[in-house]
């Protein structure tokens, strides 16, 4: 049950991984330019990510183990990807383009983002735990 009441959060990341991806295109590429772009739109990603789900998760789950905080994480990682790969070929990207991602050597850090994605609820829990 709480793998449902945590979808809001997940789908919050939605939007703002597109407004990160128009940051990155529109700004960041002719700030910095294209070879570090890409990596710090990784980490500003990853950091929302984390801060969203700081945010929201507590707020619509008020009780959580670490059991359900690995649930959910895995849940949001396996929708992450599925997104991803759906959009990305909707949009007529390749499958090699789209798994050319998770190359960080590339300067992509999709990887940083997805295991953010999937850490995030264990990581607030802790943080939560911490500070209580």
């Amino acid at each position: 049950m709480n793998i449902l009441k945590s979808l809001p959060v997940w789908l919050c990341f939605i939007p703002i991984a597109i407004l990160n991806g128009g940051l990155r295109e529109y700004i960041l590429t002719k700030a910095i330019g294209e070879e570090w772009a890409l990596p710090v739109s990784g980490i500003i990603l990853s950091v929302c990510i984390l801060l969203i789900t700081w945010l929201l998760l507590p707020r619509i789950i008020k009780t959580i183990t670490s059991k359900d905080c690995w649930m959910i994480g895995i849940c949001w990682g396996i929708l992450t990807i599925v997104f991803e790969f759906a959009a990305g070929l909707a949009g007529d990207s390749t499958v090699s383009e789209l798994l050319a991602a998770y190359n960080p050597l590339s300067g992509n850090l999709w990887l940083l983002v997805l295991t953010t994605t999937l850490l995030s609820p264990i990581i607030v829990k802790h943080i939560h735990n911490t500070i209580k």
